[in-house]
């Protein structure tokens, strides 16, 4: 401790800053650069040229040098993947809260079927977009695409433990939160194309008659 401390100057000049100060303040310009990088990378993919993405033009739109973007990244793929960590708390955080709050699964499928009819939002619509077109085409963004997926079943897998554990483990809860978490990927498809589905009823109707179907199954 001692060692980081700065000296008084003898001509009564500020103590220069402690090496670990200079650290702290190069380390949250790093990470300010680094969250630049990434939001520019967001609006290019979701932009309408997300085809010629790179790490160049991302580079260009922060107004730094090419050579700082590889700084951070390694490459294309490297900045693809942290943009892909970067959303999921956007799309994935809320439903994981709605379903681990406390509840009856009644309770805790009201607040998914609330947040399933919200609609997405057109810059988060094309961003997934995007991002699947390049998980056709890169191992490592198709791997950390389907982390991602993973972590959204999950989240219903959990909604239908629930009901479940409340008829003694009658059934799998697996089926029918896989059968949801793709009817909902559907579902907001469709929203983005025709504007007059219902969202509330359609979703309302997967939860209940899929919650229905499970119990019933022998």
């Amino acid at each position: 401790m001692a060692a980081e401390l700065a000296a008084p100057a003898e001509d009564g000049r500020p103590p220069a800053p402690s090496r670990t100060a200079r650290t702290a303040r190069t380390s949250a310009k790093g990470e300010q650069t680094r969250a630049r990088l990434i939001a520019a990378a967001r609006t290019l993919l979701a932009g309408e040229g997300f085809a010629r993405f790179s790490t160049r033009n991302v580079a260009a739109l922060c107004g730094i040098s090419h050579g700082m973007c590889h700084y951070h990244f390694q490459d294309r793929t490297a900045l693809i993947v942290a943009v892909v960590e970067d959303i999921g708390p956007e799309w994935i955080g809320p439903m994981e809260a709605a379903v681990d709050r406390p509840g009856s699964f009644t309770e805790r499928a009201e607040r998914v079927i609330a947040l399933l009819t919200q609609p997405e939002g057109p810059d988060l619509s094309r961003l997934h977009s995007a991002l699947h077109w390049f998980a056709l085409n890169d191992e490592r963004v198709r791997a950390a695409v389907d982390g991602e997926y993973r972590r959204w079943r999950e989240c219903f897998v959990r909604l239908f433990q629930v009901l479940a554990d409340e008829h003694a483990g009658a059934f799998d809860p697996v089926p029918p939160a896989t059968a949801l978490a793709a009817a909902a990927d559907g579902l907001a498809a469709l929203q983005s194309l025709d504007s007059r589905v219902d969202p509330e009823a359609t979703v309302r109707i997967l939860v209940t008659g899929l919650a229905e179907a499970a119990v019933r199954r022998p």
